[in-house]
């Protein structure tokens, strides 16, 4: 039994470790702001002066982390009988502890410095439509990110420990049983989409939109879902994200003056995001338990106000009058021609970000066997957009004609994210597995939504989800919040029965 100067030593013990990964913390959201910054506003030329920048906090961080004390800390706490909330940061801390020090200090700097020049010469490739010119820094990323992992694991497959970055509680093989069956059962619904005689309005948004009335309808999207502006911000950036802490969760979107849908949907997704920032607890922030829970649930959460909201029947029978206001040419359409249109399946788009929520997910098996078989060695550096383009044909049946529309479109390998895509697949599967279990709690949430009433939903997932930070491990919080493990059958009998209704397919 432990005696009181044992207790209090132990006490003293973890408010010394919280201090230290609330430095740590702040040191990491001080780079954030710069990253944000570096997207959005930053002029052109200051890419060499933000990557030293950047490079410095970095190795702050790295340092703090990784400093003796922090493991004195750890082995002090772990020999105590902790419980609930304090156990769960010592979990947390141990394991971002043991894969810094693992990685030496020069190449947590050399990383962090290549992916920061990495950004402008990707945007270079891209516009010039040109992979060659991306080529060098991509191989080098890989080169650095290789020997990464085998710091942080010389048995494990390199790929399943730059994974373990995104989604450390979900393994690998679950992620590739989840694909496969996502590609398995969504390839023949596809195909059968693509034979129906079904017609469907796909014109509805059909036009020319101002940039800033579209900024305006974006703003008023943000408006309706309950976005908190005192702790938010809206933005453009050429590939839209959110990013900051539960008292600044800044939102990017992006406008085409020909594309009115792409920018609600995007605002919604990244709205998504934001909330679940925002809805993390303030007490916790500088902790664990005032941080996401990896990307899986982020995911999840962009992708249920996205789509189970935002392409909703019930969502346009609400928010279509609203953008008629902004666009009075929208006036003929109808909320079910905007629903259709919002959910039509295309059989010839190129670009994820623009894909529709079935063909979406080969778009993601697509970049995860190409950066799994990248980091494996199986393949060369060189030979990826004739890899991209041929698994594009394969699998969609549509082959880029330029690697700006191909392998050049996403901008994560210049972060140097590789493991990262299957996240997004893995967080549409759970966003519906959430959805379905708050109507299981709330009622038929349609009727609130056609109301603009999304109050009980958020707060369903603030209680469910965002309350919690990293406090329970993925399928923990999936367990708590739902009742059951991790599974994709929520996510597969959605989307058959809506788009079985919406296309009059037999069978679904």
């Amino acid at each position: 039994m432990a005696t009181g100067q044992e207790t209090e030593a132990d006490l003293e013990a973890y408010d010394e470790l919280e201090t230290r990964i609330e430095r740590i913390a702040n040191v990491g959201n001080a780079a954030g702001i710069l990253r944000w910054d570096q997207e959005v506003i930053m002029p052109e030329g200051g890419t060499p002066a933000r990557a030293k920048q950047l490079s410095t906090l970095s190795s702050l961080s790295h340092e703090l982390l990784t400093d003796e004390r922090t493991g004195e800390l750890l082995e002090t706490l772990e020999d105590q009988d902790l419980e609930g909330e304090q156990a769960a940061v010592v979990r947390e801390v141990r394991r971002q502890y043991d894969r810094a020090t693992s990685v030496p200090q020069d190449l947590v700097e050399e990383i962090s410095e290549t992916t920061s020049n990495a950004h402008p010469t990707w945007m270079e490739a891209r516009e010039a439509d040109d992979f060659s010119i991306f080529e060098p820094t991509l191989e080098k990323l890989v080169e650095l990110k290789r020997e990464y992992a085998t710091h942080v694991d010389s048995d494990a497959d390199p790929y399943a420990v730059l994974f373990a970055e995104y989604e450390p509680y979900l393994d690998l093989e679950t992620a590739e049983r989840v694909l496969e069956r996502l590609r398995d059962e969504l390839v023949p619904l596809i195909e059968a989409i693509d034979e129906s005689d079904a017609e469907i309005e796909t014109d509805a948004f059909a036009g020319e939109f101002d940039d800033d009335d579209q900024e305006a309808l974006a703003r008023d999207v943000l408006d309706s879902l309950g976005y908190d502006w005192d702790r938010g911000r809206l933005d453009t950036a050429p590939h839209p994200f959110s990013s900051g802490t539960q008292f600044d969760a800044r939102v990017t979107t992006r406008f085409d003056e020909s594309d009115l849908l792409g920018s609600i949907t995007s605002t919604i997704h990244e709205f998504g995001h934001a909330n679940y920032t925002l809805g993390l607890p303030d007490e916790g922030y500088g902790t664990p338990l005032g941080e996401s829970r990896d990307l899986t649930v982020h995911e999840s959460q962009s992708r249920l106000w996205e789509n189970h909201v935002g392409r909703s029947r019930a969502f346009w029978e609400h928010f279509l009058p609203i953008a008629r206001e902004r666009f009075p040419e929208l006036e003929a359409v109808s909320p079910e021609a905007a629903y259709e249109a919002a959910n039509q399946v295309y059989d010839d788009n190129l670009i994820r970000v623009e894909a529709d929520e079935l063909t979406y997910h080969l778009h993601i098996v697509i970049r995860f066997e190409i950066e799994r078989d990248l980091i494996a060695g199986d393949l060369e550096v060189a030979d990826v957009p004739e890899a991209w383009n041929d698994k594009y044909e394969a699998y969609l049946g549509i082959r880029p004609e330029t690697d700006a529309d191909g392998c050049l479109q996403d901008i994560h390998w210049s972060h140097g994210s590789f493991g990262y895509f299957p996240t997004y697949s893995l967080g549409s599967v759970l966003a519906a597995q959430l959805y379905t279990a708050a109507e299981d709690d709330l009622g038929d949430l349609d009727e609130r939504t056609r109301e603009g009433e999304f109050a009980d939903l958020n707060q369903w997932l603030r209680e469910e989800i965002h309350a919690h930070g990293k406090r329970y491990t993925t399928p923990d919080l999936v367990e708590e919040a739902t009742g059951e493990g991790y599974t994709a059958d929520h996510f597969l009998a959605y989307a058959k029965s809506k788009y079985g209704e919406l296309y009059d397919l037999e069978g679904y």
